[in-house]
C-alpha cells in the first residue's frame, strides 16, 4: 500500500480526473486525490496524494502555484483562453505596444486583486457550475473573489504576429487565482481584448516540474518495485503549518487517541493550525486546530494512525 505524495507531469489532452483514473489502475487503490485541477489543455505538475496522503490535499492546495502563460493580445475569447471562440479583435502594430508598457501594467497586478471567475469555469453559482450555464447559453451574476499574486514578471519581448502582439509571463500566486481571467484583465488594462493561448504549472504546492514524473515513468517504477522511493512523506505536504516535534510517548499515545490540549502545553507560536510530528518515527501524528469555542483549548481535526 503506498502512501505519500507524488509529483504527477499532466500532459495536455488529459484531465486531472484523467489522471487520477489512471494512477488508481496502475496503483491498484482507489486512495488516489488531485490537488487542485488544471484545465485539459494546460499541462504541468499535478501532486497526487496517495493513501493517507489524501487526508492532507487541502494543505498542499493551499500551500500556492507558479504557471508559465502566454498572453495574446488583439484577441478575445469566450473561454478566456485559446479554446473558445472569438468575441471581439483589435488590430495591434509594434508602435502601439512595448516591453516597457507591458511591465508597467503587470506591476498593477501584483498583491492582492480582484477577479470575477470565467463563465466557463467550475465555480458554483447557486449550486450550479458556471460552464453548466455557459453550456445552456445563459449567463449569470458571477461573484466577485479577491486573489492574491505574489510576483508577475514578463519574460519574452512582445511578438507580432497577424495584427496581435504576444508574450510570455510567469505567475506565483494564491488558491483560487485564474491565470485565464488575468491575461484577459491584463489585456483591458493595456486597453485591447486579450486572452490566455498557452499555460504551463511549473510549481504547485512546493512541487516543482522538475520533481514530476509522467504517467509512463511511474507505471515502470510501479512493476519494477521501486515507486515506493519517489513519494514524499506527508510532512512535506504539510510544510507551511506551523510543525510541533514530540517525543514525549505518553503524550503521543494521548494523541493518537485524539483527545484536546490547552494550548500552553506547546512552547510554539501558532494561529490556528498545528502539526503534530514524532521524529524519531518520522511521522506525522495528527492536525490540531484550535477550538471554535474555547481558544485556549486545541482539538484534533485529523489524527494519523
Amino acid at each position: 500500500m503506498y502512501n505519500g505524495i507524488l509529483p504527477v507531469y499532466k500532459p495536455r489532452g488529459l484531465t486531472s480526473h484523467d489522471v487520477v483514473f489512471k494512477l488508481r489502475k496502475i496503483l491498484k487503490t482507489k486512495k488516489v486525490g488531485h490537488t487542485g485541477t488544471l484545465d485539459p489543455e494546460v499541462d504541468g505538475v499535478l501532486p497526487i496524494c496517495i493513501g493517507q496522503a489524501t487526508k492532507v490535499s487541502d494543505y498542499v492546495m493551499d500551500m500556492g502555484k507558479t504557471y508559465h502563460a502566454e498572453v495574446t493580445v488583439g484577441v478575445s475569447t469566450t473561454t478566456e483562453d485559446q479554446t473558445g471562440d472569438v468575441i471581439a479583435q483589435q488590430q495591434i502594430n509594434e508602435t502601439t505596444m512595448t516591453n516597457e508598457a507591458v511591465d508597467t501594467v503587470l506591476e498593477q497586478f501584483k498583491g492582492w486583486i480582484t477577479q470575477i471567475p470565467p463563465m466557463y469555469s467550475s465555480v458554483k453559482v447557486n449550486g450550479k457550475k458556471l460552464y453548466e450555464y455557459a453550456r445552456n447559453g445563459e449567463t449569470v451574476e458571477r461573484p466577485e473573489r479577491q486573489v492574491h499574486i505574489r510576483d508577475i514578471q514578463r519574460v519574452s519581448d512582445v511578438k507580432f504576429s497577424d495584427d496581435q502582439a504576444i508574450f510570455e509571463i510567469i505567475v506565483s500566486c494564491g488558491k483560487g487565482t485564474y491565470i485565464r481571467t488575468l491575461a484577459t484583465d491584463i489585456g483591458k488594462a493595456l486597453g485591447y481584448p486579450a486572452h490566455m493561448s498557452r499555460l504551463t504549472r511549473t510549481n504547485s504546492g512546493g512541487f516543482d516540474m522538475a520533481q514530476a514524473l509522467t504517467l509512463e515513468t511511474i507505471q515502470e517504477r510501479h512493476d519494477a518495485g521501486n515507486l515506493t522511493d519517489a513519494l514524499l512523506p506527508l510532512l512535506y505536504g504539510l510544510k507551511a503549518l506551523p510543525i510541533y516535534e514530540v517525543r514525549d510517548e505518553k503524550l503521543i499515545q494521548r494523541i493518537n487517541n485524539g483527545q484536546k490540549f490547552e494550548r500552553h502545553q506547546f512552547d510554539i507560536d501558532f494561529e490556528q493550525t498545528l502539526v503534530m510530528y514524532d521524529p524519531k518515527a518520522e511521522k506525522v501524528l495528527a492536525i490540531y486546530e484550535v477550538h471554535p469555542s474555547r481558544d485556549n483549548e486545541i482539538k484534533p481535526k485529523k489524527v494519523f494512525n
